[in-house]
């Protein structure tokens, strides 16, 4: 029998994403529910990533924190028509490398740990004297321009995508929360953002989550937030990746399933 089989899973993350977790989950039996908590819209203003755009080749390094960052780059060289890049390029963990990658970009740091505390450690050696752009979303962490900027390091921030809370979500989830019945088995959370905007949907909703669901957080920094929101996960992914996060998810179904028999 498939792993997760006629487990119900709430899945987060916005449309575009949604997919690749949703198929792993069928594949392992599992019935995957999709209302993302997060959409991904331009950001206010693209006068800064346009700026940097028009000199990216005088950079030492171009970052991305995200794969999201990769594609709002990618569309906004193309609609400027960008040839020239950066002289070396670094990304966060491999969903950012393997958007890199499709973009025809050749990537020179992973760093070991997916987190940007790991990236800024990998890059402290390139740091002294180099300039950085770093494009990500409007709304981030500053662990990483920080860290390199007391190291020496010129950083330029370019906004290329924010997160919104897509407001038509609360129907669904008022459906899917009307009775125990149709309550998820567990609940996926692959950022901080998804889980910071699916409490403020349930509140916006006028519900609360039941503590009988399974939380299952992608990586420290979403587990965090979680237990800022009172709600700690109950399973974390070794790893920031999908397939440790569904890994996650097996253990801590099939855990809380035999503690129920016996």
């Amino acid at each position: 029998m498939p792993t997760l089989a006629n487990q119900r899973i709430l899945v987060t993350r916005s449309r575009h994403q949604a997919s690749d977790l949703a198929a792993q989950l069928e594949a392992l039996g599992a019935i995957p529910i999709l209302i993302p908590t997060i959409e991904i819209v331009p950001p206010a203003s693209f006068s800064a990533l346009d700026a940097a755009l028009t000199c990216l080749g005088t950079y030492d390094w171009l970052l991305f924190t995200s794969a999201n960052a990769v594609e709002a780059f990618h569309r906004r060289a193309q609609f400027n028509h960008i040839t020239q890049l950066a002289k070396k390029v670094a990304v966060i963990g491999p969903a950012t490398l393997r958007a890199a990658n499709a973009i025809g970009l050749t990537v020179d740091l992973v760093p070991p740990q997916y987190v940007a505390e790991s990236l800024a450690a990998a890059l402290l050696p390139e740091a002294p004297g180099k300039s950085f752009l770093l494009v990500r979303a409007a709304e981030a962490r500053d662990v990483l321009p920080e860290t390199l900027t007391a190291a020496g390091a010129t950083v330029t921030i370019a906004e290329a995508y924010r997160n919104q809370v897509p407001a038509d979500s609360i129907p669904a989830l008022q459906q899917l929360f009307a009775q125990p019945e149709t309550y998820p088995d567990a609940i996926t959370f692959t950022s901080a953002s998804t889980a910071r905007n699916l409490f403020a949907l349930l509140e916006a909703a006028n519900l609360a989550l039941p503590e009988s669901i399974l939380r299952a957080s992608m990586g420290p920094i979403t587990s965090q937030t979680l237990r800022d929101l009172g709600f700690p996960p109950h399973v974390e992914a070794a790893e920031p990746t999908l397939p440790a996060l569904i890994q996650s998810l097996e253990v801590g179904l099939d855990s809380r399933e035999k503690s129920e028999r016996f």
